[in-house]
């Protein structure tokens, strides 16, 4: 193991640079960190940082700031992946395997439990910030996590009736009102635009103005925007504000009924919001809400010791990060 740790840390010296006849050496790709007999390597976490990078350039930060926060950002990011490769080698030990029907099937049942067809649930993606491909790599990974959690930490985890009652008790918030918004969207301009464009800002104020003055919104969807759901005047369903893409939960949450955003640079493009109806519901009683309670803190003790589990395995493992 010495001996390959060192192969290792030759190499990440070494691919960092590839020169060729007549050119200067070029920054192509190195290792950034040795998990076993696994390599960790900077394309990949580049890759997954992207999104990270993006927000914090949108923040005005100074270029001390910035290059501290993608630091912290990128080690945390690190930390992530050795733990994601640590668990991919104990998976990969017990022979556990997950296949495309299992995720096809997996894929059916969301769509089923929540009445989606397949462009609905491309579209509940969408607002949430993920493509297909992604969310179908996540719900493979996430069974593969389940069965490996199942061999390791489950047989030990149990949730009593008193726990239950005291989680319902101390999260009100939870089971009271928690409103649902009705959301329509209209897509004015893909990702190539900005809200700065005086066409785009013209329209902005043309549909806001009309929908002040009383006109449908949905009819201006139809008219107006890009988006597959045009034809079904920007319908997009229901949606908590926590259900919905990190920076529109403020967008969302500051429209009262009737009112449409601003112009919102979104993955897609510029986009409208415009809140149909915001539905209220009845609190729920500890009786109905008792299973769902009992999955959230079973799940919970399930990352716990899934965490700690994890923790031995860094103990035991070779492990080295280049910075």
């Amino acid at each position: 193991m010495k001996c390959l740790w060192a192969f290792f840390a030759v190499a990440a010296v070494l691919l960092t640079f590839v020169p060729f006849a007549g050119a200067r050496p070029e920054v192509v790709d190195r290792i950034v960190a040795v998990v076993n007999d696994d390599i960790i390597r900077l394309r990949e976490v580049d890759r997954q940082l992207e999104p990270v990078r993006k927000q914090l350039e949108s923040r005005n930060l100074s270029e001390e700031q910035m290059r501290e926060q993608l630091y912290e950002a990128r080690m945390q990011l690190i930390d992530e992946l050795i733990n994601e490769t640590l668990a991919d080698q104990q998976i990969e030990e017990a022979g556990i395997q997950v296949g495309k029907a299992e995720v096809d099937a997996a894929i059916e049942q969301v769509k089923q439990r929540n009445r989606y067809t397949d462009e609905r649930l491309r579209q509940a993606l969408e607002m949430q910030g993920m493509s297909m491909e992604q969310y179908r790599s996540e719900l493979r990974h996430q069974i593969l996590r389940s069965r490996l959690v199942n061999r390791k930490v489950k047989s030990s985890i149990v949730i009593t009736d008193e726990d239950i009652q005291r989680y319902y008790e101390d999260h009100p918030e939870n089971y009271g009102s928690s409103p649902r918004y009705k959301l329509r969207n209209i897509l004015l301009a893909g990702p190539d635009k900005d809200t700065n464009d005086p066409e785009i800002r013209r329209r902005i104020n043309e549909i806001r103005e009309q929908v002040n003055e009383g006109s449908s919104f949905g009819k201006m969807a139809e008219k107006y925007s890009l988006a597959p759901n045009a034809d079904e005047g920007g319908e997009l369903g229901e949606f908590a504000v926590n259900d919905l893409a990190r920076d529109l939960r403020s967008v969302i949450g500051d429209l009262e009924e009737g009112e449409v955003s601003g112009g919102v640079e979104t993955r897609q493009g510029i986009q409208l919001f415009y809140v149909e109806k915001i539905i209220e519901p009845p609190s729920e009683p500890l009786e109905s809400a008792a299973a769902e309670i009992e999955e959230k803190l079973y799940n919970e003790q399930v990352d716990e010791k899934y965490r700690a589990w994890l923790e031995s395995l860094r103990e035991n493992a070779h492990i080295r990060v280049f910075r």
